[in-house]
């Protein structure tokens, strides 16, 4: 039985515990066009989900800056929401430039970065 790849474990993790339902649909589509895109980058063709992915990584930085709030998302979480969007300009370079490597490792970013950025909301509501 072959897994699935997970590229948003992180956040998908943060988003359940903090009770971030919004995150979590949002991570569950971007994880699901990441797939797929990793998929066509491996078999060195392109795909829907190639061509989806950046979308879907923006709205998953929108729902994570809903959940959050304005006020912290542009106060206090600017670092975070930088971060953020930094990692997914990484991806989007990495796909552009059909690079396997980098595109799982700055996957890895983009992950912790939101994660960070939920958990950290979600310690201030409790």
């Amino acid at each position: 039985m072959a897994t699935r790849p997970a590229f948003l474990p992180s956040t998908m993790s943060a988003a359940a515990t903090t009770g971030a339902e919004v995150v979590r649909r949002s991570a569950e589509q971007a994880d699901a066009a990441a797939t797929e895109c990793w998929a066509a980058l491996l078999g060195g063709c392109d795909s829907p989900g190639r061509r989806l992915l950046p979308q879907r990584l923006r709205q998953l930085a929108d729902a994570t800056a809903f959940y959050a709030g304005t006020a912290w998302w542009y106060g206090d979480g600017s670092r975070h929401r930088t971060r953020i969007t930094r990692a997914r300009e990484r991806i989007e370079e990495a796909v552009a430039e059909r690079d396997g490597a980098e595109f799982a490792e700055a996957f890895i970013g983009y992950d912790e970065a939101v994660a960070t950025a939920v958990m950290r909301v979600g310690s201030l509501i409790k």
